[in-house]
């Protein structure tokens, strides 16, 4: 079997799309005919020190010659100067999911570094798998990369019991992410402020410890409109809560302005949910558009309205969730998104 090494920054255990990403894949590979090792980098990427940059470069520099070296996007991006003194002895390979300067809540300082630091970077991967076909084109349109380097390899989405609902005359509302300024939670709650005419409730399920300032501007929006009876934010929840939530929910929502793909939303769809999602990124790629109304971003009263027309039609949410549940059965798997960057290191690897 051939050996590949997976880089990747921090606690692969981290419960983000990015890293539940790369656990299946790296659980999925060895089936395609690729051995992991994993290396774990350090974990302040994608803001590293010196010395987290000088810890990395030690440990590519322990990794054999011409050996495939995934690495991933988190750290790709902002080490290009390590890439640069490896690419031409190590097969660099980047994950992408998506660009490291397209993260709301940045300074435009800091994003323009990031884009030029991942622009250079990516100049010395050898091959460059992409979450989603959006990410593909905006590689290839803003960063540089040529499109026969690109491999997209969507996120696989595992089958789930279709949804009970919460059988509650206030319909169960769910989003699920990390609190943080690019899934824009605050925003959804605005857009719920204006519907308290209606009966509703909604719970958010993610970490509350990622990023404490947006935390506080998320319970100040609740507080503002006076919602801490109708929004629950429970905090990082396992895999089984998870299921749970979805299990009892009746409307999946989102108000992400950017996603590199929406692992959350393939699982609502899994589910069988209908689905309220803002547009943002990749989303309208794969989104079946009869299983979700999608809004564009940096539209709240698009949200608001959407949201209200799913609460007050019932009928609208069957024919979204019916729609949602012939999607179910399109959704990729796992064993195809292993086997997509599988083919990439065999390219890779014959280069």
């Amino acid at each position: 079997m051939a050996e590949f090494a997976f880089a990747i920054p921090g606690d692969p255990d981290q419960r983000t799309g990015g890293y539940l990403y790369d656990r299946r894949l790296a659980a999925e590979l060895p089936r395609q005919g690729w051995q992991v090792r994993p290396v774990r980098l350090p974990d302040r990427f994608p803001f590293p020190g010196a010395a987290d940059l000088a810890a990395t470069d030690r440990l590519l520099a322990d990794l054999p010659d011409g050996m495939p070296v995934v690495v991933d996007g988190l750290a790709f991006g902002a080490m290009p100067e390590a890439a640069a003194r490896h690419a031409a002895r190590l097969r660099l390979v980047a994950l992408v999911h998506h660009p490291l300067g397209y993260e709301t809540g940045l300074s435009s300082q800091a994003a323009t570094q990031l884009i030029e630091s991942e622009r250079a970077a990516l100049g010395h991967a050898r091959h460059v798998v992409v979450t989603s076909t959006t990410t593909a084109q905006t590689l290839a349109a803003a960063f540089g990369v040529a499109e026969a380097k690109l491999t997209v390899a969507l996120p696989g989405t595992d089958p789930l019991p279709v949804a009970a609902g919460s059988d509650d005359v206030a319909p169960a509302m769910l989003a699920v992410g990390s609190v943080l300024p690019r899934k824009d939670f605050p925003a959804l709650v605005d857009a719920l402020a204006t519907l308290q005419d209606l009966p509703w409730r909604l719970v958010i399920a993610g970490s509350l410890a990622r990023d404490p300032a947006e935390v506080d501007r998320l319970r100040a929006a609740v507080g503002r409109h006076g919602l801490s009876e109708r929004v629950t934010l429970t905090g990082e929840v396992a895999a089984d809560e998870l299921r749970a939530l979805l299990h009892r929910s009746d409307l999946f929502v989102s108000s992400s302005r950017y996603e590199g793909f929406g692992m959350a939303l393939a699982e609502a769809v899994a589910a069988g949910l209908p689905v309220v999602a803002v547009a943002g990124g990749a989303v309208a790629d794969w989104m079946d558009p009869d299983a979700a109304v999608l809004v564009p971003p940096d539209r709240p009263d698009e949200l608001a309205l959407a949201l209200r027309s799913v609460l007050v039609e019932p009928d609208r949410r069957h024919r979204l969730r019916m729609a949602a549940l012939a999607a179910r059965s399109r959704l990729p798997d796992w064993a195809a998104c292993a086997a997509a960057v599988a083919a990439a290191l065999d390219r890779v690897a014959r280069a």
